[in-house]
């Protein structure tokens, strides 16, 4: 889902609730469909960037590395018109750990 962004600078917000982590139950298919299905949105709004944050690696406890092998690797696997695509990393920490992942997946 889509909303106008309102005093961002942007033109729209695309909402996605990201999934839980769980120790017991692989969840990964949900958190990559959190970053192809806002992919989707975004090529139906035609827009050309999309800023994501680390979905589910706060309140949701998706541990760091797996969520950057999760997002690098789909928004690098989805067909999409979106030719900037930005990953906005709130601490030190998560920066490191989705620098390293990128790096490591041939950036």
């Amino acid at each position: 889902m889509a909303t106008v962004a309102g005093d961002l600078p942007a033109r729209w917000v695309i909402h996605t609730v990201g999934p839980v982590f769980s120790a017991g139950e692989d969840r990964s298919h949900l958190l990559a469909s959190c970053y192809r299905e806002s992919l989707r949105v975004a090529d139906e709004l035609g827009a050309t960037g999309v800023a994501f944050p680390a979905i589910s690696t706060g309140v949701y406890s998706w541990p760091l590395d797996d969520a950057a092998r999760i997002a690098i690797g789909t928004v690098r696997a989805t067909p999409t018109q979106v030719t900037d695509l930005r990953l906005v990393l709130f601490t030190p920490e998560a920066y490191g750990v989705f620098e390293r992942t990128l790096d490591a997946a041939g950036s």
